[in-house]
């Protein structure tokens, strides 16, 4: 019997996480507040959620050098199953914070997350130096694909209110599905096969790429706090708050947005190729930073949902260019590593602004999140470009 190959075992791997993260990210705040909570107290639980996201992978990345990676996403399957039952059932706001922080729930409905770098390291042994970028692409489609159809997912709680199921319940429901997708993901894992585990002393870890990995942290982390006074829960709240939008409107709004950040990643491998990594990241990052503080001064609900679209089709093209770009710049033995330390400065940058951002929801600033997002953003791209477009990947040398 022929294997599948790793690849395809992590792409619909990544897919079912992100359908689960899709509708998750939006039903997070609705619930929240039909629990009685208040947007302040939601900010704190997407903290406290990017914060344990942060936690844990800095326990992959110790864990990392001695088991085997397909071990770990394994575990990680398995807290996602008790996520999920967690939030179907438990009502307590201090208990719910304890589950935020240490499961695997997932405000922003993208890359953040414990299972990521483990199945960066994975792919990238996987293909050549001029085939990684686009494999990235691929991953990185398959799981914007499915987030976008979890979006759309995001409204059957209503649709289930129709025929008579209450509201609440159907919330939680959904939160039990998510459980599903977990351990349909851990079969997933199940079938990885295993590496030989490195002798005590000898894994691999930051060796001559120690300077270059910690600059791209440094920067990554300010996009990343950036990018937490947007998270997608964040967004629904201020679409919610500011301008009264249904759950069904949310849905239909967040598939269609999921649908275009999905094939911006095919278009940022193939441009990528034209002018480089480093360029593709900047010079289509600055112009959504724009559309997105454009959205946050609109005075009207569809020209808001216009300029959102825009970010929508070009905040995510540098996702599978970033994870290439730090695959290519370290040596092989370091990528592990290199993943590890990227990812974690991220999630705990990001962990910070929702609870600001929630801050300033509860006291009617309500543009200022997205604003204050995309001025950062443009920073980001400024030092990026400056500090990193003469150090060219393999393929561009």
């Amino acid at each position: 019997m022929q294997r599948i190959h790793p690849a395809i075992l992590l792409f619909a791997a990544r897919a079912l996480r992100d359908f689960g993260d899709g509708f998750v990210a939006v039903l997070l705040p609705v619930y929240l507040l039909a629990l009685g909570f208040t947007p302040l107290q939601v900010g704190v639980i997407a903290t406290a959620s990017l914060l344990g996201s942060a936690l844990l992978t800095i326990g992959v990345g110790f864990l990392g050098a001695r088991h085997d990676r397909h071990q770990l996403l394994l575990a990680g399957a398995g807290l996602m199953i008790a996520t999920g039952v967690a939030f179907a059932v438990v009502h307590n706001y201090a208990l719910l914070l304890v589950v935020a922080l240490a499961g695997t729930i997932n405000p922003s409905a993208g890359s953040v997350s414990v299972f990521v770098p483990l199945e960066h390291a994975v792919l990238a042994r996987e293909v050549t130096e001029r085939e990684r970028t686009g494999m990235f692409a691929h991953y990185s489609l398959a799981g914007a694909l499915a987030a976008a159809a979890g979006g759309l997912a995001s409204a059957m709680p209503d649709h289930l209110a129709s025929v008579g199921l209450d509201r609440l319940a159907g919330i939680q429901a959904m939160f039990v599905l998510y459980a599903l997708l977990g351990l349909l993901g851990g079969s997933l894992y199940a079938l990885i096969p295993r590496r030989p585990v490195p002798a005590a002393g000898t894994a691999a870890a930051l060796g001559p790429s120690r300077h270059i990995v910690l600059k791209l942290a440094a920067l990554f982390s300010l996009d990343a706090f950036a990018g937490g006074f947007v998270v997608q829960s964040l967004v629904a709240l201020w679409l919610f708050e500011q301008f009264n939008l249904s759950l069904s409107q949310a849905g239909a709004f967040f598939f269609w947005s999921g649908m275009l950040s999905a094939f911006s990643f095919p278009v940022a491998a193939r441009l990528s190729r034209r002018i480089g990594l480093v360029n593709t990241m900047v010079f289509t990052h600055i112009p959504s930073s724009v559309a997105l503080m454009l959205a946050a001064l609109a005075p009207t609900l569809p020209l808001a949902l216009f300029f959102l679209l825009i970010w929508a089709a070009l905040s995510q093209m540098d996702v599978p260019t970033r994870s290439s770009y730090v695959m290519a710049v370290v040596t092989e033995a370091e990528r592990a590593a290199a993943a590890s330390f990227t990812s974690v400065p991220r999630s705990l940058a990001a962990s910070i602004s929702p609870v600001l951002a929630g801050a300033l929801f509860a006291t009617s600033f309500r543009a200022w999140p997205l604003l204050i997002c995309g001025t950062l953003k443009i920073v980001y791209d400024l030092l990026l470009l400056a500090q990193f477009r003469s150090l060219k990947p393999p393929e561009e040398r």
